[in-house]
């Protein structure tokens, strides 16, 4: 396969950044670069296409294509992102009753719908009490003693996120930073699924024990998918959702019923609870290795609601209401921390009043990943309100797609990181305290990734899901 190359100097000049810049979590050191060595390129795989289109397919594309005239940072994002929603509308396709995919029913056509990928395998239902085997494919998810029985036809189950001992159970928000809390006072809530390629491989290898990992002995080195074959490769979904107190709202998102759990706790004291409520989709992170990216594709969306930029506040270009933030508040102080204790079962008041996130988004995104990402949702959007002007996903949008500028060898089980582009890339409902430019702080999917291990401290290939194992 030809590869066209980049300059990487140039790369990063674009992006405001040297190309040994750190992001995300606890970095790996960088090798030094000396001014006399040549600079690095950005490879990029030429697929023959004459150019990358948005469409409406049931298949999730097994990895990017690219374009024949491929030679710039822009051309590159734009089909890496183009990518991204060609991933975002095979996987929220419509399923029926028997999980079955109807190729003609493209998102939206009969309203809003249950998708592909809420019908792929929880973590929680992975990663089990004593390392246990986890159920087969397509069974319904493991649920604790006093949710049994309640779980709503094709429902969710969402417990809270984090990892604060004794009340946050899934590692989705970084840093043990803290729940996200809405506008009406509610906790936003937190799922993990993988594909049946990835479920497969951790079951086949045990990787969802201790002594599975122990016995394995490896580093992990999931499958990629590869558009020449059309194998699919290893997908994670991050969702997150908050309650939908006003029925009415659900004409805006994508909604589900879903049993909300919360385990007890001592301390805080927490009473374990499970009830059914009505949620909402206000995020979604799709992270999938392929050939091109053995440090995988990174592509999250937003609801468009959820918060305004910095830009937008400060020039008073606000919209009347948002998910989590309130324009009409103008001493609440941003990207707060909620104050402790924090019980799901509980709004957190303070002074008087309920507590709500304050929450914007702090864009440092380059000039053309912010305009490939707006070209291209304004191009998704027409083509998903042709198949029907009031479908609920003409309200999501790509924030952006990072991917690796020099990608590695989907052979290899252990990789560096790629040099990730853009360097830093957020999503306000998963990595809300994170956001910004700040090396060795700030969101970077790749390199916070790149830093996952299992229970035995070997490589886990870019997930933080083996480290659960039991």
């Amino acid at each position: 396969m030809r590869r066209r190359r980049v300059a990487l100097c140039a790369v990063f000049c674009v992006l405001g950044v040297t190309a040994g810049g750190l992001a995300g979590c606890k970095q790996k050191e960088p090798t030094p670069t000396k001014p006399d060595v040549p600079p690095q390129t950005v490879s990029a795989p030429d697929a023959g296409t004459p150019g990358v289109k948005i469409v409406l397919d049931p298949t999730i594309p097994p990895d990017a294509t690219f374009g024949q005239n491929d030679s710039t940072l822009a051309q590159l994002q734009h089909d890496f992102d183009t990518y991204s929603w060609n991933t975002f509308i095979s996987a929220n396709w419509p399923v029926g009753a028997d999980g079955g995919v109807d190729p003609s029913q493209p998102p939206g056509k009969n309203g809003d719908n249950r998708t592909v990928w809420q019908g792929w395998m929880p973590a929680t239902s992975i990663f089990l009490a004593g390392g246990a085997p986890p159920p087969a494919w397509g069974a319904p998810p493991v649920l604790p003693a006093i949710c049994q029985g309640k779980l709503p036809a094709g429902g969710r189950f969402l417990t809270q996120v984090g990892k604060t001992p004794g009340l946050l159970n899934e590692s989705v928000q970084p840093f043990d930073t803290g729940p996200l809390i809405d506008q009406q006072g509610n906790y936003a809530r937190f799922e993990i699924l993988v594909n049946q390629v990835m479920f497969n491989q951790i079951v086949t290898q045990k990787l969802y024990s201790k002594a599975g990992q122990q016995a394995f002995n490896a580093p992990a080195n999931f499958n990629c998918g590869n558009s020449k074959t059309g194998e699919q490769g290893a997908i994670m979904v991050k969702a997150a959702w908050k309650p939908l107190e006003d029925p009415a709202d659900a004409a805006r998102f994508h909604s589900a019923q879903a049993l909300v759990y919360t385990p007890a706790s001592v301390n805080p004291k927490i009473q374990e609870s499970c009830t059914v409520r009505l949620m909402g989709l206000v995020g979604l992170h799709i992270g999938h290795k392929t050939s091109s990216a053995a440090q995988w594709i990174w592509s999250t969306f937003e609801h468009v609601d959820n918060v305004p930029t910095q830009e937008q506040v400060k020039a008073g270009q606000l919209a009347s209401r948002y998910n989590f933030f309130n324009p009409a508040c103008t001493d609440c102080v941003a990207n707060q921390t909620p104050p402790r204790p924090w019980d799901p079962n509980k709004k957190i008041v303070v002074n008087g009043k309920v507590f709500k996130s304050q929450i914007v988004r702090v864009d440092v995104r380059p000039p053309l990943m912010v305009d490939s990402a707006r070209l291209l949702n304004a191009e998704a959007k027409a083509l998903l309100g042709g198949v029907n002007p009031a479908s609920v996903w003409t309200n999501y949008e790509l924030i952006s797609t990072q991917w690796p500028t020099n990608p590695g060898d989907c052979a290899v089980a252990e990789l560096e990181d790629g040099s990730p582009a853009p360097q830093f890339l957020a999503n306000s409902t998963l990595e809300t305290y994170i956001q910004g430019k700040v090396p060795g702080v700030s969101s970077s999917c790749i390199r916070c990734h790149n830093n996952a291990a299992m229970t035995t401290a070997k490589s886990s290939d870019f997930t933080f899901l083996l480290e659960r194992a039991q």
